[in-house]
């Protein structure tokens, strides 16, 4: 009994039913379940998160899917609206230019009897000039006058 290894060894034994009469073995377990039931917990409490993410992350997934139809139809809808407003303007440039053209053509035709006019005036004028002169120089007295107001008058009912 006298080595130092025997008395380690009673001790031990000592110390361990101590820790056995205090309860130590108890306070372990209760403390090892209370670890347990903590990462129990925590790993419940991670695998709802993790299912919470995925509803998320779907739900995201879907209203992604849903805003890029409804951007396609939106796109759609602009083409469609910027086809529609290139027609209407192409139909009313054409309608512009056809009137400008209708009014230009009347502009002209008018100008032509307008000018028609004119000449046919200046030509009366002139042939009036011309059988004064020719009858001035023709005839004279009362004949002379009542020719060339016969005159006058016929080639202004003529062309006018």
């Amino acid at each position: 009994m006298h080595e130092t290894e025997n008395w380690v060894a009673i001790g031990f034994l000592c110390f361990l039913g101590l820790l056995a009469y205090l309860g130590a073995h108890r306070k372990v377990i209760e403390a090892l379940d209370l670890r347990r039931a903590r990462i129990k917990s925590e790993l419940d409490e991670a695998r709802r998160l993790r299912e919470e993410a995925q509803a998320l992350l779907a739900e995201f997934e879907r209203k992604g899917r849903e805003a890029e139809t409804e951007a396609a139809a939106i796109i759609a809808g602009a083409e469609a609206e910027a086809e529609r407003l290139a027609a209407e303007a192409k139909a009313r440039m054409e309608d512009f230019v056809a009137r400008r053209t209708k009014m230009a053509e009347a502009k002209i035709v008018q100008a032509e009897a307008q000018a028609l006019a004119d000449v046919r005036s200046a030509a009366a004028d002139a042939a009036v000039a011309a059988a004064e002169k020719i009858l001035s120089t023709a005839a004279k007295g009362k004949v002379a006058e009542d020719l060339l107001t016969q005159g006058i008058e016929d080639v202004s009912k003529k062309f006018n």
